[in-house]
């Protein structure tokens, strides 16, 4: 299969399969969402919710943001030597794990989390984990679908299984059964991006593992990860906070109505940043400047009409669906969507300068940004706490992407004002 970025995005039945397998993992997250809200108590959807948030949020520190160094290195080398660099980059997560996963006991030695989940959590988070990093080196080598299967695998069809299980039996409506095929989804997710890795030369393997490439990655990956734990945290902290602040019922809310909020985001993702980015990047090493702004003027296009119709299609079908659930834990607190719609908008739209300063390599504009936008998320949170418990974290959320959002437009248009384009060291281009 040819693995060019040039040639793959263009075929329209690849981006068009590619939606379709989206859509379908989308719609299985959805289905698994309401059923939990339909069958379950609003305290076990609660726990459902901060459970799978903080997996997310551990994500991060497991894979220390090094492919944000190493995406860059692989559409920047030959392909023969693909498989050492994944490769290399697999001996530093073991590294990583050695160290991380003992830390995150600390979840459950804290209280944030009882210790009855703590095996699930351990054995979901590593293979989340590495279902995102295979998910991620396939998009990077523009094998966008099976990137999509994988993802399929991972996020949703285990999520329809259990939809179906739960209508059809009492005996499967419960957490355990939801955490277990979560399990087995996500191993079935790694074990066929780790089989489609097979077809990669792996001539190159014989040479040792390049520590010096590996320590090089870290260097940079140390302030990315600081960028993305902040963001990150955003999406973490927030549940937490609003169980404090406003209890568990609306929490259940909130991680249904977040969850939903959050799907504009994700199908975005996987219908046009995974087809464009690669070009964006490709294109500023190739020190392609009309390529890089066509890339980059699709990417606004896009990502502007695709998240303004799904905010909208959520607004709107989500009453027939509530008047489904018959539940007023819910329904009574459905201002918290449209709120969180808002927000998923802005933080769609920031992503389109975030990727023209990536392409960059100025990762400290990204840093930046992102580090601000905790504290600016921190501070506007606790100052709305004593007005509206309910609407303080989705409104302090708007605050603070429209901030970030802010940072990046700048950063971009402040790069792209002083870029010289010519084949300079390395055929890049660089801003002064």
């Amino acid at each position: 299969m040819d693995t060019n970025p040039k040639s793959i995005v263009n075929y329209p039945i690849v981006r068009f399969v590619n939606l379709g397998l989206r859509g379908s993992t989308l719609a299985a997250k959805f289905a698994l969402l309401f059923v939990l809200a339909y069958f379950l108590e609003p305290v076990d959807v609660a726990l459902y919710g901060l459970i799978a948030a903080t997996i997310s949020y551990s994500l991060y520190a497991l894979g220390f943001d090094f492919y944000s160094y190493s995406t860059r290195e692989l559409l920047g080398s030959p392909r023969a030597q693909w498989a050492k660099l994944l490769r290399d980059q697999t001996v530093f997560f073991v590294s990583i794990y050695c160290l991380v996963l003992p830390l995150l006991l600390m979840v459950f030695a804290s209280g944030l989390l009882p210790w009855s989940v703590a095996p699930w959590f351990f054995v979901l988070a590593v293979l989340e984990h590495l279902g995102q990093e295979l998910n991620r080196m396939l998009v990077a080598m523009s094998r966008q679908l099976l990137a999509g299967v994988v993802l399929f695998l991972r996020s949703g069809i285990w999520a329809f299984v259990v939809a179906l299980m739960f209508w059809y039996s009492e005996a499967f409506r419960n957490l355990e059964f939801v955490f277990l095929a979560w399990a087995i989804g996500a191993f079935l997710a790694c074990l066929l991006g780790v089989l489609s890795l097979r077809s990669l030369d792996r001539s190159c393997l014989v040479q040792e593992v390049d520590w010096r490439w590996i320590f090089s990655g870290i260097k940079v990956a140390i302030p990315l990860l600081l960028a993305t734990l902040a963001i990150r945290a955003v999406f973490t902290v927030d549940r937490y906070w609003v169980e404090d602040i406003a209890g568990t019922e609306v929490l259940a809310a909130y991680v249904l109505f977040a969850g939903v909020a959050n799907a504009v985001v994700a199908f975005l993702d996987a219908g046009v940043f995974v087809f464009l980015y690669p070009r964006i990047v490709s294109a500023f090493k190739e020190s392609n400047a009309q390529a890089y702004d066509k890339g980059m003027l699709a990417l606004l296009k896009q990502a502007f009409c695709i998240t303004l119709l799904l905010c909208l299609a959520a607004g709107l079908l989500i009453h027939p669906v509530l008047h489904w659930l018959g539940r007023e834990a819910y329904s009574q607190h459905v201002g918290i969507l449209y709120i969180m719609l808002l927000a998923m908008f802005i933080f769609s739209m920031s992503m389109v300068p975030h990727y023209g300063v990536y392409a960059m390599s100025k990762d400290r504009y990204i840093v930046g940004s992102h580090i601000l936008t905790l504290f600016v998320f921190l501070l506007a949170a606790a100052s709305l706490a004593s007005v509206s418990p309910i609407y303080a974290v989705p409104v302090a959320l708007c605050i603070s992407f429209a901030f970030m959002a802010t940072c990046k437009l700048v950063a971009y248009l402040h790069l792209k004002s002083r870029l010289i384009w010519g084949k300079l060291s390395g055929n890049e281009a660089t801003s002064l």
